[in-house]
């Protein structure tokens, strides 16, 4: 049954990084939550060392170009201007998502292909594909953060492609601040939500039992089944991970879940 929550129980504490948690509390503040950022995590670009510099003068040798993140294809783009007056030709590129392939077409004017929006987890949807499924032999660059996308490094290695990780950025993790951390002790939100199994990981150190009984939005089925197993007990799983339907799904779960407890 829908309610009228107050305005103290409206909050909806982010764990997203960077210009995508921008977009996200925009998106949130049109279905009337009021965000707040944790600011638990950084992203840092990272200058290339040797061997992502010798990738990044090989792109020719290469195929596939995969970007799993908008930071991740924003660092590639500066990348490549700093080192190919011309871009390659015959590179396919493809991206985790639309926000992804958005920041890629804007900045190289190519085409890229990545799943439609409501696709499920990011991972999978991309390596369902059509363009990535016979690729045997073929030569392929996951452009991604330090650590994480284990799972489309492995799955593409056992179709055949010969992969090679351009990790163009890195996460920097810090404390969220004394007020986060009392909403968080005291469940004094309405929602939260996650985007990624490091943020779960880090967060739930200052999450208390009544903060897991608190809706908690992710991104995946995936995330959901890792949040079940650190004991949420409330969790709405969004259909992708754009603004647009993790504001959707945080503002059902605002409304279908009961109020912040006294």
């Amino acid at each position: 049954m829908s309610r009228s929550p107050s305005n103290h129980d409206r909050v909806a504490l982010i764990a997203r990084p960077g210009a995508r948690a921008q977009a996200l509390e925009e998106a949130l503040v049109w279905v009337g939550l009021e965000p707040c950022s944790l600011e638990i995590m950084t992203l840092v670009a990272r200058e290339p060392g040797p061997q992502a510099r010798t990738l990044l003068y090989d792109l020719d040798d290469f195929s596939h170009i995969i970007c799993t993140s908008p930071f991740a294809a924003g660092c590639l783009i500066e990348a490549i201007e700093a080192r190919w007056p011309q871009l390659p030709m015959g590179l396919e590129f493809h991206a985790t998502g639309v926000s992804t392939a958005e920041v890629l077409k804007t900045g190289l004017g190519v085409e890229v292909s990545a799943p439609a929006p409501g696709s499920g987890s990011a991972s999978e949807a991309l390596l369902a594909l059509p363009g990535l499924q016979a690729v045997e032999g073929v030569r392929i660059a996951l452009v991604c953060g330090e650590g994480g996308r284990e799972l489309i490094e492995q799955t593409l290695t056992e179709r055949g492609a010969r992969v090679s990780r351009l990790a163009l950025y890195e996460r920097r993790l810090q404390p969220p601040d004394e007020t986060a951390r009392e909403r968080l002790a005291r469940g004094e939100f309405a929602v939260l939500i996650v985007t990624s199994q490091e943020q779960i990981e880090y967060l739930e150190q200052w999450c208390t039992p009544v903060a897991r009984t608190r809706p908690l939005v992710v991104s995946s089925q995936r995330l959901a089944t890792m949040a079940g197993r650190c004991h949420f007990e409330c969790v709405f799983i969004a259909g992708d991970a754009t603004p647009q339907t993790l504001a959707e799904t945080s503002a059902m779960a605002w409304q279908q879940a009961p109020g912040i407890p006294d």
